[in-house]
């Protein structure tokens, strides 16, 4: 990719990290006409959103973001052009299936009634609980993914607000009465990292389901690198620079502009100097709470996984626990300091569908299990313990691997702090004040400075409205 080398020119901002907040924020200054830099420490632009072939030839892999329902049907990057700059989205026939006992499995398909057939007594009660979700989002999705604020349809809010409020248990149990819905939303919420008692962890399998029904949960051919690439090729065009192998240690480095916005987590922007950020300011971002990790693993195969059930060898994602109690104390576990033997799994094999991302024949696929923050225990066995299970033969088939435990995630990426991938812990004390409690959390103690982060509203996930966000206010504050 062409790298610009600006030295004296200045600018109207600078946009410091290349994630897809960052080139979002970066796109939307340039959008108003603005002339704006991008800085990147690493000689690959994109953060955790990266392909590369890791394990063996021909095998490519997506190292952090694969599956990109946020980036698919986030209102910011659906209206870019990107499919001009060679995107091309592959949708698994089933978006996410739930592994259950004995074999069996509970599929979230693209249809509503579809998914809620396989749901016995639950079936009537799963379609009134996500029909309104999904049919409502076009008028909600914005406000859902900014900062807290007066909603443009503030009754339709309150009703997803109602929803993503509870604890994943006190909604499972208030919606549902068998075990096949309990763990499809179970599945979908743990993806929070928080553990499945505590509130707002129903959140993420409020989104993430309706998203599913939206639009699928699709990925980018090729690998999620292409995302950033169609982003920064549009970027580009439009007149948007970008600098990589460029580290910021001194905010006086960088070149003369009105706004600096930057795609950093609390901790690597208190470790840049001369930002002339308040020292109460600085205290409230010590005192921000990272989340939990993940350990990671990433194989290519010699086949395609042999799930038992067909739901599972249909699906995208599939998120393994054998039963709602499992993953609860899974999730559980992490909380305290600990793992389970029985980890609630995350797993993705794009391969299926995608046969660019391995030699014919062959697979790619990847998973995770939620681990202590900091944790550099090896969860090897135990992940691919849980996929056997699943998928009898499964470890027969592995050619080659690469883990990653939470210190390597973030020397990859620094800001996957302790391997939290989702920029912070999104509990009820953060989920809406990150980093600190401001009426605008983009906005920092120093005038010309912002923050667009997953540490910023809405949080964790590909889909660049941190930076949209931050834009928008720094125009605002600056440029209207």
């Amino acid at each position: 990719m062409e790298v610009k080398k600006p030295h004296s020119k200045k600018y109207d901002a600078v946009v410091i990290g290349s994630g897809s907040n960052g080139i979002a924020a970066a796109i939307h200054l340039q959008q108003q006409g603005l002339s704006t830099v991008i800085y990147e420490k690493s000689s690959v632009p994109g953060g955790a959103t990266k392909t590369a072939e890791i394990t063996l030839p021909g095998f490519k892999h997506d190292i952090g973001s694969t599956v990109l329902p946020m980036a698919y049907s986030s209102p910011f990057f659906q209206q870019l052009p990107l499919e001009k700059y060679g995107l091309e989205w592959i949708y698994p026939e089933i978006p996410f299936s739930q592994t259950l006992e004995n074999g069996k499995a509970v599929a979230c398909y693209k249809s509503i009634e579809k998914t809620a057939a396989q749901l016995g007594k639950d079936r009537d009660g799963y379609i009134d609980f996500m029909k309104p979700l999904v049919e409502n989002w076009s008028d909600i999705g914005e406000d859902v993914l900014g900062p807290l604020g007066v909603p443009a349809h503030p009754i339709k809010f309150l009703k997803f607000g109602l929803k993503a409020f509870p604890s994943a248990k006190f909604l499972t149990n208030s919606l549902f009465k068998e075990e096949e819905a309990k763990a499809l939303f179970y599945g979908a919420a743990a993806h929070s990292t928080l553990p499945l008692t505590n509130l707002f962890s129903s959140s993420f399998g409020v989104v993430l389901g309706l998203m599913a029904h939206l639009n699928g949960w699709p990925f980018p051919k090729q690998g999620a690198g292409k995302l950033i690439e169609a982003l920064l090729d549009y970027y580009k065009d439009m007149g948007g620079e970008l600098v990589l192998n460029a580290p910021v240690k001194k905010a006086s480095e960088l070149p003369g502009s009105k706004i600096q916005i930057y795609d950093l987590t609390p901790r690597q922007l208190l470790q840049i100097d001369d930002l002339d950020l308040s020292s109460s300011y600085r205290k409230r971002l010590e005192n921000y709470k990272y989340g939990a990790g993940v350990f990671k693993i990433d194989w290519a195969l010699d086949g395609p996984i042999p799930f038992t059930s067909d739901k599972c060898r249909r699906s995208g994602t599939i998120h393994i626990g054998f039963s709602p109690e499992e993953m609860e104390k899974s999730e559980q576990l992490t909380a305290e300091g600990k793992i389970s033997e029985q980890p609630y799994v995350l797993l993705v094999q794009p391969s299926v569908f995608d046969k660019t991302r391995a030699p014919e024949g062959k697979h790619t696929a990847w998973a995770y299990c939620h681990v202590p923050n900091g944790s550099e225990e090896d969860c090897t066995r135990i992940i691919e313990n849980q996929i056997e299970k699943a998928a009898p033969g499964f470890k027969k088939l592995i050619l080659a691997k690469s883990t990653m435990n939470t210190r390597e995630l973030e020397v990859f990426n620094p800001n996957l702090v302790g391997g939290d991938i989702n920029g912070g812990r999104q509990d009820i004390t953060q989920l809406f004040t990150r980093p600190v409690a401001k009426i605008s959390p983009y906005k920092t103690s120093n005038v010309n400075v912002y923050l667009c982060s997953s540490s910023t509203p809405p949080g964790g996930g590909v889909h660049g409205m941190g930076g949209y966000n931050a834009a928008k206010q720094a125009i605002k504050d600056h440029f209207s």
